[in-house]
């Protein structure tokens, strides 16, 4: 097949690297631009991300020689050179507000993994296995911003990888309370143990605006396409403790749940089990073959152990028990910045494209 033209915004950063990494072989997509600050701009990548490569992935010297464009003022060429691009930015809020609608006004779909945009009213937030019907509101988006092919989709936060997809197939049971305490690595911060060496042996309990994300995210993703917009769910309840622990990748939740109608241990493990994403039929590259993956032994999972399950696109679960005071409790681990970030990214281009929300010029 005839591949799709890819740039990414943003690609000096530690999930535009995951971006770049994850497109150098992939089946679909080509990677015809990587574009940053105008403080890189002009310059090899390889001479830019000399000592600066972040990930374990090994550093794709197919991109040595390849200029880094100026994001921002050199937009109008960029979209006319590709099909879409994934946006990736260390920006303040309304700059990657103005960033994402330029490219989508110039008609170049936009699959971001910040979150300026996540509570843009028409804006899609999709995890491919749990809300994928959520990109028919790219239809009213594109009236309101007058293209034919220009959007922007957005990945939700990382941190809620951990529990939102075991939580989905729950909800037939009338959940109405969750907390989650979620232990959140490092990279999660764009960091790495040489860049922040403070994290060694050491718990941070706070990180900045993520509880927040982590209580209202999930009832967006649960909402549904109404008048143009995604209306939010208004249950369940939700509260959230982030805390920054010194792991490099792999994001872990303790998950307490309580329910209307209360499953037994065995009703929630079937519907783990058996559970089929809405996207699954489409085949999707970097989908896993099995997204939710129950561990019976007392131990697991384990971030070191279980966060590159199925090329980091699964979540593990384990240690479901009753509880004293909600109903029950378990564990999830999640990659962050695979299928919470760049992962998650290039699965959602992948549906968007077996949709038809994405062509080729």
């Amino acid at each position: 097949m005839k591949k799709f033209k890819a740039g990414v915004i943003g690609g000096t950063g530690m999930v535009g690297q995951r971006f770049i990494s994850l497109i150098e072989n992939h089946p679909w997509f080509d990677l015809e631009v990587i574009a940053a600050s105008a403080n890189s701009a002009g310059q090899r990548y390889g001479d830019v991300m000399n000592g600066k490569w972040a990930i374990e992935t090994p550093f794709p010297e197919k991109y040595r020689d390849c200029v880094i464009r100026d994001a921002w003022a050199d937009r109008e060429d960029i979209a006319k050179s590709v099909d879409l691009v994934f946006c990736a930015v260390n920006m303040n809020k309304d700059e990657i507000l103005a960033l994402e609608e330029a490219y989508a006004r110039l008609d170049c779909p936009v699959v971001s993994n910040n979150s300026a945009n996540r509570w843009t009213p028409d804006v899609p937030m999709v995890i491919p296995e749990v809300n994928p019907e959520h990109i028919a509101v790219i239809d009213d988006q594109r009236k309101r911003l007058g293209t034919t092919r220009g959007f922007i989709a957005v990945k939700s936060n990382c941190s809620i990888m951990s529990y939102v997809p075991a939580l989905t197939p729950l909800r037939r049971y009338g959940i109405t309370d969750v907390l989650v305490c979620t232990y959140q690595a490092i990279s999660g911060a764009g960091k790495t143990f040489q860049t922040w060496p403070e994290m060694v042996d050491n718990v941070i309990p706070y990180i900045g605006g993520e509880e927040e994300k982590s209580e209202r995210e999930p009832l967006k993703v649960w909402g549904k396409v109404s008048g143009g917009v995604i209306q939010t769910a208004d249950a369940p309840r939700f509260t959230a403790q982030c805390i920054r622990v010194p792991v490099s990748n792999g994001h872990l939740a303790a998950v307490f749940v309580r329910f209307a109608d209360k499953p037994a241990k065995e009703q929630i493990l079937e519907a783990w089990n058996s559970y089929e994403s809405g996207s699954g039929a489409l085949a999707l590259p970097s989908a896993p073959k099995r997204f939710l993956h129950y561990f019976e032994e007392d131990n697991r999972p384990q971030t070191k152990l279980d966060r590159d399950l199925e090329g980091g696109m699964a979540v593990s679960l384990g240690r479901l028990r009753e509880d004293s005071q909600y109903d029950y409790k378990f564990v999830g681990l999640s990659h962050n910045t695979l299928l919470g970030a760049a992962g998650g990214g290039v699965e959602l281009a992948e549906l968007l494209c077996a949709k038809g929300y994405i062509t080729q010029r």
